[in-house]
């Protein structure tokens, strides 16, 4: 379930980019306000799904995924050129977060030690 969360608040992290874009320099409402829903969402699902995986890996897959589907998008809607070089290092974001989610780590989410209380 973790993972779903994960990628789903990844998911919103391509839509508060995209509106940040948007937004001119948060001067567009309706963009602004997708931004602050989208960023807010993808933070609980990061912060949610981090309690259950490593941070290392749960940032690194929620960045890659965030980053390619923003950089797709860009490409796709035409607001950003594609070339072979972007598509190979798509490629490799792509590559490297399959490869974290097929990593085992070194401890289980049941033996994973708890995160320290901060307050």
């Amino acid at each position: 379930m973790a993972w779903l969360i994960l990628l789903a608040s990844a998911v919103c992290e391509a839509v508060w980019a995209v509106a940040l874009d948007r937004s001119n320099g948060f001067t567009e409402p309706v963009p602004v306000a997708v931004f602050l829903v989208g960023l807010a969402l993808s933070m609980a699902g990061l912060g949610w799904a981090a309690s259950s995986l490593p941070i290392g890996t749960a940032y690194a897959v929620w960045v890659g995924v965030g980053a390619t589907l923003t950089v797709t998008y860009s490409m796709v809607t035409g607001s950003e050129g594609v070339s072979v070089a972007k598509l190979f290092f798509i490629a490799g974001i792509v590559a490297a977060v399959a490869g974290l989610k097929m990593t085992r780590s070194g401890t289980t989410d049941s033996s994973r030690p708890p995160s320290p209380d901060l307050r």
